[in-house]
This record gives structure tokens, sequence and C-alpha cells, in this order.
């Protein structure tokens, strides 16, 4: 969808309605992913963070 989204009258660009959907998808995963135990595997575990926001995001963009 790349209409603007009206939200009481103030035009918002998609990317930031998908940004802030794409946030607690990503937390919900990370949840998961610490409960699990999977999360301490990662080298770096902020710059899985990241790019797992940044890739939840472009899915999000991509088909939704």
């Amino acid at each position: 969808m790349l209409a603007e989204f009206n939200i009481f009258g103030v035009f918002i660009a998609p990317i930031v309605v998908y940004a802030l959907a794409a946030l607690p998808i990503t937390m919900f995963v990370r949840f998961v992913l610490w409960w699990s135990g999977l999360l301490g595997w990662f080298w770096h575990i902020a710059l899985f963070e990241i790019s797992l926001y940044v890739s939840i995001l472009c899915l999000l963009i991509l088909y939704v």
C-alpha cells in the first residue's frame, strides 16, 4: 500500500506506520529467541536485533 495514511487530518507516510508496526513484531520475535536460548548464539546481539528489525520492516513493506 503506497498511499498516505490520514490520522485525524494529518497525512503520514506509509514508512512511519510500517516502522511502528514492525516494533512489536520485532520485540515478540526477540522475546521468543531469548526464551528459547537462541539469542545467545549470535556474536553481536545488538547488530542482530537491528538487522532483525530491518528485515521485519522490509517484509512488512513488501507483503502488506
